[in-house]
């Protein structure tokens, strides 16, 4: 809108609020010591204000020229401005899909998962079922396909149960990538896994310990949960390492309450006076294996005759190393666990570059190094 107002204020383009333009106004008719001001108004709209002495009389061509002008930079601009609204990238809904989704474990998982899905600009939850149930686990990835989640990440957790499912999804263009536990004793569809080497882990705790625990000697072994691939590996190389020994074991199921599995393997001890070590594959069972030490063995662990060594972090089970009714967890650094999903989904989304395997890592955690671990605990890094 043009205006006169005066001498000293002949001419006003107003301009809609908060719309980008680049104007450049010739001074045709105006001597140089004429054009005083051009300023941006603080009101409802963006005004620029050309303010001048009297002058001789005016160049209207010209003055519509440069306000036609004006108006074709202002149309380029704001092309451009929903061109470039229109290549950002898609929103995206991502899922996480695991099995007993109550464990105090995944709590770094999920930190990892909402920490990569605020830095990428992505929504993702995090579902799965209560305890152990491969078919209702494998129902609610169909049920995620059908909702519209763009991609999806699985805990693997057996090495057949899943593999219909997950080539099902990928056929209808929803990528998959497992975490925490990976499909290695069959073919699967998945794009890539972010998990631990189960059985090398397992190995290497047992190599860990291996010259405490004389030859010969029977050790008790347990699983939180049976038919979970990850702990079934962990298990199998931990024997392979205690059969260099001749080490025996006897294998129990705890389950994943800590205060009901260290009743469970008192119990176990109470029956078999010549166990004195617990091997464990799970941070449920490592954290019972040590609360049973601590609450019914003081007086035998006093002389490091009981003691334990197994997987994964809890503050509990920090707290065990630390008074020595644990010997050694390992760390499978699960908050890197949902970090990294997130990001190989989002980048094969938008980009097209293709997931990988990442190995999460078998980090031994013991007296020398627990204070640092429960310093990542605490923020719900470990």
């Amino acid at each position: 809108m043009w205006r006169k107002k005066g001498p000293k204020a002949p001419f006003a383009l107003s301009i809609v609020k908060n719309t980008p333009f680049s104007c450049r106004v010739r001074r045709i008719f105006w001597r140089p010591d004429s054009l005083k001001v051009g300023r941006f108004g603080e009101n409802q709209l963006s005004v620029i204000i050309i303010v001048s002495k009297p002058a001789p009389q005016l160049d209207w061509i010209s003055i519509m020229r440069s306000v036609v002008l004006t108006l074709l930079t202002l149309t380029l601009v704001h092309g451009i401005a929903n061109r470039c609204a229109a290549d950002s990238p898609k929103p995206l809904r991502l899922i996480f899909i695991t099995c007993s989704v109550e464990a105090k474990f995944f709590e770094p998982v999920k930190k990892g998962m909402r920490d990569a899905s605020e830095q990428l600009g992505v929504s993702s939850e995090f579902i799965g079922t209560v305890g152990v149930d491969f078919p209702k686990q494998a129902e609610m990835v169909r049920q995620a396909v059908k909702d519209g989640y763009d991609g999806i990440a699985l805990n693997l957790v057996h090495p057949e149960a899943f593999d219909q499912v997950v080539a099902e999804a990928i056929q209808v263009g929803v990528p998959v990538v497992g975490f925490n536990t990976d499909d290695r004793g069959t073919e699967n569809a998945r794009l890539s896994c972010v998990s631990p080497l189960l059985y090398e882990a397992g190995r290497h705790l047992g190599e860990t310990v291996l010259d405490q625990i004389p030859k010969g000697s029977h050790v008790l072994m347990t699983m939180h949960d049976p038919g979970i691939s990850s702990l079934e590996n962990r298990l199998r190389g931990e024997q392979d390492v205690l059969k260099t020994k001749n080490i025996k074991w006897t294998v129990i199921n705890t389950g994943t309450d800590a205060a009901e599995g260290a009743r469970k393997i008192t119990e176990t001890l109470r029956q078999n006076p010549e166990i004195h070590v617990v091997m464990a594959t799970g941070q449920a069972d490592t954290e019972a294996a040590g609360r049973a030490i601590a609450e019914n063995f003081s007086e035998e662990q006093a002389n490091r005759k009981y003691w334990a060594a197994g997987f994964d972090l809890s503050p509990k089970t920090l707290e065990l190393i630390q008074s020595g009714h644990i010997r050694c967890t390992v760390d499978q650094q699960p908050y890197v666990q949902g970090f990294y999903p997130v990001v190989q989904l989002t980048h094969y989304l938008r980009h097209g570059i293709m997931p990988s395997d990442v190995e999460s890592g078998a980090a031994i955690i013991d007296v020398e190094n627990v204070d640092q671990a429960i310093a990542g605990t605490k923020a719900n890094y470990r």
